[in-house]
């Protein structure tokens, strides 16, 4: 491994052990609590489109006419990730992108779509995305998660887009879906099978394929430059530290509700 890129990951131990070892994880005992964590989760299944497509847009060529790119290692590497993540096989054998996927789970437990659907549906036709976000009623948490998430889209800055889809996104997939199917009840539950199969999925495809080449990614974006490799790091804290806060919100809202329940 890369001096540079083990350097990172030790640094961000510490955040990724946080999230791992998340008590929201131990919170997901009933379909209730999966529901409230889907209705959340959502927007970032969301919005890491929006990550995938600023690196695709920026690392190949998407306008006319067009141009050969110099690095084909990362055309190539944006190109299968964008193929897996907007038109995937799901369980039925049907293409779809995972954000479809993950809709059609929430449908199967009878979860609340209408807020992701209304809001999809609105900047279909223009509106600005980020003064939907504001007025969205949704959980704090969640609006900053996707506010940062355009902070650093809007930074148009390669390493640090790419930071944070790889520290913030591919690389600690593998390892939260993991704890939500140990933690929860739903793998017994055949009625749940598509949230199983999206998560299934995804630690498949990101610990045995994009999880290592968006860590190339970013070697080869940021070379031998100090200065972005500390960027690198700073975005990459940031990611992790927005995601506990996310689940950290999460668990509060599961705690409030049961809370009101037993008042």
């Amino acid at each position: 491994m890369n001096s540079k890129i083990e350097y990172l990951e030790n640094e961000l131990t510490s955040l990724r052990e946080e999230l791992r070892n998340h008590s929201l994880y131990q919170k997901l005992n009933s379909i209730e609590d999966i529901k409230i964590f889907m209705e959340a989760h959502v927007f970032a299944v969301w919005d890491f489109m929006s990550l995938l497509k600023a690196l695709q847009i920026n690392l190949t060529t998407v306008s006319l006419p067009w141009i050969p790119k110099k690095n084909t290692n990362l055309v190539r590497f944006i190109n299968e990730i964008t193929l897996a993540e907007e038109s995937d096989v799901n369980k039925d054998g049907v293409l779809k992108s995972h954000y479809e996927m993950y809709l059609d789970a929430m449908q199967e437990m009878n979860a609340d779509c209408t807020i992701i659907e209304d809001f999809i549906n609105r900047i279909s036709e223009g509106e600005n995305v980020i003064k939907l976000i504001d007025n969205l009623s949704i959980n704090k948490a969640v609006k900053d998660f996707i506010f940062y998430t355009f902070k650093i889209i809007e930074t148009n800055e390669n390493h640090k887009i790419a930071s944070s889809f790889t520290f913030g996104r591919e690389d600690i997939i593998p390892d939260m879906f993991l704890k939500i199917v140990d933690e929860t009840t739903l793998k017994s539950n055949k009625r749940f099978d598509n949230f199983i199969y999206y998560l299934q999925r995804h630690i498949d495809l990101d610990g045995d394929e994009h999880g290592p080449l968006s860590l190339q990614m970013i070697e080869e974006l940021c070379g031998n430059d100090d200065k972005k490799w500390k960027e690198v790091l700073d975005v990459a804290k940031e990611s992790l530290q927005v995601r506990i806060n996310l689940w950290s919100a999460v668990e509060e809202e599961l705690k409030s509700k049961k809370e009101s329940v037993l008042a």
